[in-house]
């Protein structure tokens, strides 16, 4: 009986989460209720509170760590297989273009949603979405040194890789296209690819 208790609470926990991200990433931070988020999530509105006491602060900064690092997991295998980091990077971009469509023009990245709304209003949010912005750097810039790139440029290359993409998505949203995404995936692995040269 206690397993099941233990199983049922950590589903409830897992539905909050899981419906607060969707509800994030498609309405934004600000736009989403915590009702909203207990209705989505058919859970208890007290159970929001129960297992994130901090409220709604609380709940989106879990939200911010565990898409990160979720996000950072897939990207990472799916890049993992190439020898050539400049077409993985390029690739990767063309997966990103097919999941916007997919997601009908709806910003895929809740991290990037809730930097943009909150990081002057929220320090708590702003210092989470900062240090995932920072570990997709810092993981992506070791794929690239694995790959020959030295540290400093592959830390660099890094950087300028997931502005590049933060902003195509925006771009992407604006005109409903992946055109942006897809060009900026190009850029992306011209500037990947010059960086290995110089290496």
């Amino acid at each position: 009986m206690r397993d099941k208790e233990s199983t049922d609470v950590r589903d409830t926990r897992q539905r909050i989460l899981r419906a607060a991200t969707e509800l994030f990433r498609r309405k934004g931070y600000t736009a989403t209720g915590m009702k909203q988020i207990a209705e989505a999530a058919e859970a208890p509105f007290g159970s929001i509170y129960h297992f994130f006491p901090g409220g709604k602060a609380h709940l989106g900064e879990e939200v911010v760590r565990t898409s990160g690092a979720a996000y950072l997991d897939l990207v990472i295998a799916l890049m993992a297989p190439y020898e050539d980091r400049a077409a993985a990077t390029r690739d990767a971009f063309t997966g990103a273009a097919e999941t916007l469509r997919e997601l009908d023009f709806a910003d895929p990245c809740p991290i990037a949603t809730i930097a943009m709304e909150v990081a002057g209003t929220s320090e708590r949010l702003r210092r989470a979405t900062a240090e995932v912005f920072a570990g997709w750097i810092d993981a992506l810039a070791a794929y690239y040194a694995s790959g020959g790139m030295p540290e400093p440029a592959a830390r660099e290359t890094a950087g300028s890789v997931i502005a590049l993409l933060e902003g195509a998505f925006m771009l992407g949203r604006a005109a409903r296209s992946t055109e942006p995404v897809v060009s900026a995936g190009r850029a992306a692995e011209a500037i990947v690819r010059a960086a290995l040269v110089r290496a």
